[in-house]
């Protein structure tokens, strides 16, 4: 008789093996947010991961650092949904690397967004003369609330509900369009900072893995090159005297 996994064993000695894998204790909406905002394990981790996989991408060095350009511009933008896939794009169209632009969509996290929001927004306030509140908690209720509005007037179209579109427009001057235009221009900023900085590290960095492997390489085939016999040598040149 073959002998149990321990899944299986764990599985057969509970009444509802579906359930051994769940929490014991199911996370409070609380605890998921919290979670959500700053990680268990804290975003050290995360971010060595991401470092990591930006070392090892087999890529030219101007192609990765094009690709983390386009993703921290893209990160800046009011696209919400939309980063990763026009990172992408946008990676694609100026011949960078869509990984290397995936990851650097994450410079916008929970962490960062009150700061790119508020700073964007209060830049395309500037630009566009726009007289309008300014804060982090601003800009997320007045993103819940569109959000909401826009989803009521689609199903208003398939009702006898009227459609109330005013809100929306307000909001669209007064926060979408001054954040689009603001996050665009920082976002390019620190796109340009972002290209500058990595750039150089990609290229020691990849100078520096292709030396450790050329060593490496050596040193393995020299460990495999049979080793001269000197009894042989010996007699080799005795029988030519």
């Amino acid at each position: 008789m073959w002998p149990k996994s321990r899944a299986t064993a764990i599985s057969a000695a509970s009444p509802d093996g579906a359930r051994v894998f769940r929490r014991r204790q199911p996370r409070t909406t609380l605890q998921n947010a919290r979670e959500f905002l700053y990680p268990r394990r804290g975003f050290r981790r995360a971010f060595s991961y991401l470092v990591h996989r930006l070392r090892r991408l087999p890529d030219q060095p101007h192609r990765i650092a094009r690709g983390i350009f386009a993703g921290i511009l893209v990160s800046f933008t009011p696209t919400f949904g939309l980063h990763l896939l026009l990172a992408a794009l946008l990676a694609w169209m100026i011949r960078g690397n869509i990984v290397a632009a995936l990851i650097g969509t994450f410079i916008g996290n929970p962490i960062t967004f009150p700061f790119i929001a508020t700073a964007s927004v209060g830049l395309g306030h500037w630009l566009l003369g726009v007289d309008a509140p300014l804060s982090a908690l601003y800009i997320v209720v007045a993103f819940s609330d569109a959000g909401g509005e826009f989803w009521q007037n689609v199903q208003a179209m398939f009702s006898s509900a009227p459609t109330e579109w005013h809100r929306l427009s307000r909001f669209y001057q007064t926060v979408y369009r001054p954040y689009m235009v603001g996050g665009v221009l920082l976002g390019t900023a620190a796109g340009l900072a972002g290209y500058a900085a990595a750039l150089p590290l990609i290229h020691t960095w990849q100078r520096f893995r292709t030396a450790r492997r050329d060593a490496r390489s050596a040193l393995v085939a020299a460990s495999r090159q049979p080793s001269a016999d000197p009894a042989s040598g010996g007699d080799g040149g005795a029988g030519s005297g």
